[in-house]
């Protein structure tokens, strides 16, 4: 024999009921907005070295204590990595590569400074006098997105820069 509980019982039980699917959906929407939140947060200046040599990259930003250029981020053959963290705050990052294996480099008109060991370099002027080395970066123009992929390339193939 089935017991059928009383109104009271049974109106207690479908709160508990909603009550329980409410707190389930509303954890289900956090948990949805926690993952998109991070999913977007992935906003970074990255360089892909889409050739099959060690590449060595530097980079150059205008940050808040003036124009630097930050070095050296090897990147293995056929390797992506990040070399700034965070939303792009800048259109215009300048980019300066060289393969230690084939030799070349991916260069441009854009001069900052640069040195042989890692390195993070305020300002661009009088770069020899300070005991640096005065370096053309190519300019990479993000159109002011959050993110970018700069992406390194052989020669023959289409991509940035030239060796």
């Amino acid at each position: 024999m089935i017991r059928s509980r009383s109104p009271l019982a049974r109106r207690a039980w479908q709160a508990r009921s909603a009550t329980y699917a409410h707190s389930a959906l509303a954890g289900l929407g956090a948990l949805l907005a926690l993952l998109t939140t991070a999913a977007v947060a992935h906003a970074d200046l990255r360089v892909c070295n889409a050739t099959d040599s060690l590449v060595g990259v530097a980079v150059g930003h205008n940050a808040p204590d003036g124009w630097t250029t930050d070095g050296w981020w090897n990147l293995e053959a056929n390797t992506c990595r990040t070399v700034l963290r965070g939303d792009l705050i800048a259109r215009y990052y300048y980019v300066y590569a060289i393969d230690y294996e084939l030799g070349g480099e991916w260069s441009g008109d854009s001069y900052m400074c640069t040195q042989d060991e890692m390195f993070t370099i305020v300002g661009f002027e009088d770069c020899e006098a300070r005991g640096y080395v005065r370096t053309g970066f190519f300019e990479v123009d993000t159109r002011e997105q959050p993110s970018w992929t700069v992406r390194l390339t052989d020669p023959a193939a289409n991509g940035t820069g030239s060796r």
